[in-house]
């Protein structure tokens, strides 16, 4: 872009390209940052690198945890449910229910959700993980918790088809979302009552 020297335009370049940022979003973060006191920028750095090279992935659930940390800190955790596995696209849904307090089982983080559109289909996500662990046994119930958009809903389907065979109940979160809502911007109630009013899931 002219009138802008390399280091300003490689930084707008790179916040470009962050989900829900924009060209204009992406110049006001880059003049925040030559604003800022060096010592805040090389925290900001800093926290990006650790994030990278200190965060990893539980061999269980697939959530994230730090290094070293294996399984993570709720896998590891004897007082939660392990007959319950609630099933979320992303990491973020993970602390959206955690907030709640209502669901005291285990996760699985499929990170994404089947969408042929954008090239996205079941290799792409942690589900083959998800079935090998389900088919090992002891899981009464799998909980569908992914979102309530078309995604979400042929990801649930596509999972239920594949669950029902090897555990007693398969459910989906119930319609307390609206469609086409992500469970980390609903509020605590209405995540409660989608837990409570979850229904089982029938296949075939």
């Amino acid at each position: 872009m002219a009138g802008l020297i390399a280091p300003v335009a490689r930084l707008i370049d790179e916040f470009n390209k962050l989900p829900g940022v924009g060209r204009k979003t992406a110049q006001r973060l880059t003049y925040f940052v030559l604003r800022a006191p060096a010592d805040d920028a090389r925290a900001l750095a800093a926290a990006l690198v650790a994030a990278k090279e200190e965060v990893a992935y539980c061999s269980t659930c697939c959530n994230i945890t730090e290094i070293g940390v294996d399984p993570c800190d709720i896998c590891a955790d004897d007082r939660r449910d392990a007959t319950r596995i609630c099933v979320v696209e992303e990491p973020l849904d993970v602390l959206a229910i955690e907030r709640t307090g209502e669901y005291r089982g285990r996760y699985h983080v499929l990170h994404g959700a089947i969408s042929p559109i954008d090239g996205i289909g079941p290799e792409q996500i942690r589900a083959k993980q998800l079935i090998v662990r389900v088919a090992a046994g002891g899981i009464d119930e799998v909980i569908l918790a992914t979102n309530p958009n078309l995604e979400g809903e042929a990801t649930a389907m596509y999972l239920a088809d594949l669950l029902v065979p090897h555990v007693p109940i398969v459910s989906r979160i119930a319609r307390g979302l609206p469609v086409g809502g992500d469970l980390e911007y609903a509020d605590d109630v209405t995540l409660i009552r989608s837990l409570q009013g979850r229904r089982q899931v029938e296949r075939g």
